[in-house]
């Protein structure tokens, strides 16, 4: 006896498709396709029902059953430039974590002015995720501000604030700083500048405060700080230039990140600057394949994918046990020894670097 026909005009299988296929109830097929409930009826009716969605091609709606149950084992995270190689590596860990516990992640890309970032983050709202981490937080974020009205559960990711107002999973920017400078001490230089990240942004806002600290403490001035206006290989370039016209004595870099530092080369490239015959240049964040660079850059290595993965973990907590206290994670650095980093040159009276006009 043949099955009866279940073809729909839109080619959409349902449960009851599946149910008069395998000649049952629907809340059968229901218990039976959920691991949870199967044990409640017998193993025959399973394997018919199992054949029965197989030979239909049934496939679940995920989404719609969990919101059933009042959550959609989806979370979002948010990123500032998800061409920034330091992003790719915490998203991975991010994943690995959240897919461990069946939960789907979805990106976006949050750029663009505040009134844009809103919408993105009402859009990612709009479906319904479970919770949120943002690798986008400024100094005072007002994205932050609109998941605590909301009751969001939500955890930074290589941002911070001040206030400690959510759960935040962080690098140790003081110390990182404190590495450079100490290595650069220990080589003998003594003018040092900081081309450091916008001061807007909590990560740039730290180093900055890591190099004044790391700097006194060695009785050197901390003065010499440039701030580009982005954390983007062109804003490095241009703080550079101003950086060499501004202070012509300087013989060793920290630069903010491994893009700026990557600026610092192209401009010390245009002023025939020998790195690190001339200047000495640390980079911060160890991105892939900058070790590639001629010279190959000395920088600061951190924990990117563990910091995805501890986020993950402080998110499904907040989205389990919502009062609970926010915990900040704050992740040790590495100094990675390269070829950038050299003993300072000689100065002579009167030297200065050669710079191009623009």
């Amino acid at each position: 006896m043949s099955k009866p026909s279940t073809a729909r005009g839109n080619g959409r299988i349902t449960i009851r498709d599946v149910a008069l296929h395998a000649a049952v109830n629907p809340s059968t097929v229901s218990r039976a396709l959920n691991p949870s409930t199967r044990h409640l009826i017998g193993d025959e009716v399973v394997r018919r029902v199992m054949a029965s969605a197989k030979a239909l091609g049934y496939r679940q709606n995920k989404l719609a059953a969990a919101l059933r149950g009042g959550q959609s084992h989806v979370i979002g995270v948010c990123l500032p430039d998800i061409e920034n190689p330091v992003f790719p590596p915490i998203v991975r860990g991010i994943e690995e974590q959240m897919s461990a516990e069946g939960y789907g992640v979805l990106i976006a890309n949050v750029a663009g002015t505040a009134k844009e970032q809103e919408k993105l983050l009402e859009q990612m709202l709009e479906r319904r995720v479970d919770g949120l981490i943002l690798a986008t937080a400024v100094r005072n974020d007002p994205l932050v501000r609109r998941t605590l009205l909301q009751r969001t559960p939500v955890v930074l990711v290589n941002r911070a604030l001040e206030a400690g107002q959510v759960p935040e999973v962080v690098n140790d920017d003081l110390l990182s700083l404190q590495l450079a400078v100490d290595h650069l001490v220990s080589l003998g230089h003594k003018q040092i500048a900081h081309l450091a990240g916008p001061s807007r942004l909590a990560t740039g806002h730290a180093r900055i405060v890591g190099f004044e600290i790391a700097m006194k403490q060695h009785g050197l001035d901390p003065a010499v700080i440039v701030e580009a206006s982005e954390f983007t290989r062109e804003a490095g370039r241009q703080a550079c230039e101003t950086l060499l016209r501004e202070h012509r004595g300087i013989t060793a870099i920290v630069a903010g990140n491994d893009l700026i530092a990557l600026g610092c080369y192209d401009t010390f490239a245009e002023a025939a600057i020998r790195c690190p015959a001339d200047i000495s240049l640390v980079g911060h964040n160890d991105m892939p394949l900058f070790d590639m660079l001629s010279p190959p850059l000395t920088t600061i290595r951190i924990q990117h994918r563990e910091m995805g993965r501890h986020a993950a973990r402080l998110l499904l907590n907040m989205i389990n046990a919502p009062d609970s206290p926010p915990l900040r994670i704050t992740l040790p650095p590495q100094l990675i020894l390269r070829g950038s980093t050299d003993v300072p040159r000689k100065v002579r009276p009167g030297a200065q670097h050669r710079t191009t006009q623009r």
